[in-house]
């Protein structure tokens, strides 16, 4: 029978294979599960219990970050969502352990979705000496993020050919890896 570390090593692999997830999901779920490691102390895994969940989560509610900071809801809600995966890939592996949608994750208070207001948006815009090259290129970049809803790391990633001046629209890849149609 398997250890837990070695589970988790396997659950990485096939995240990376047989998922095809994003070099930042390893990462993240690769954290999130060497704490959960960490503390249970390389469990059995047919050990996991929701009592070790409870404890698991109080432990994670009294843990500092690196900046000495109690982790945020959303953060300890991560840890939680990344076991939850580990254990339904075991669970699909007929590797006996808790049921993951046993696990409930925390109420995550909705996000305050912060905005430019429409004088911060002129004062942006005005402070762009429009005289120079560079001035011209920097009003593109704001006028085509603020127009388009794109991440800077999209625009940052697109070339020249993949813009279609005659439809006026590009394809992106964002989150996800998803590609999305973007207007200009």
């Amino acid at each position: 029978m398997a250890d837990l570390k070695s589970l988790i090593t396997e659950f990485l692999e096939f995240c990376e294979i047989g998922k095809n997830q994003s070099k930042k999901t390893l990462i993240n779920y690769e954290h999130y599960l060497k704490r959960f490691l960490e503390f249970s102390k390389n469990i059995d895994p047919e050990k996991i219990s929701l009592p070790l969940i409870s404890k698991y989560r109080l432990y994670l509610n009294r843990l500092e970050d690196e900046n000495g900071e109690l982790l945020s809801i959303k953060t300890q809600s991560y840890h939680l969502i990344a076991l939850r995966a580990f254990l339904k890939y075991l669970v699909k592996n007929d590797q006996k352990s808790l049921a993951p949608e046993k696990i409930e994750l925390p109420k995550i208070p909705e996000r305050q979705v912060e905005f430019l207001t429409r004088d911060e948006l002129e004062r942006l815009f005005n402070a762009i000496d429009t005289s120079k090259k560079t001035g011209l290129r920097d009003k593109a970049i704001i006028e085509t993020l603020y127009s388009t809803g794109l991440r800077v790391s999209e625009l940052v990633s697109l070339n020249r050919e993949q813009v279609n001046l005659e439809k006026r629209e590009f394809m992106v890849r964002g989150k996800g890896r998803k590609l999305r149609i973007v207007f200009i």
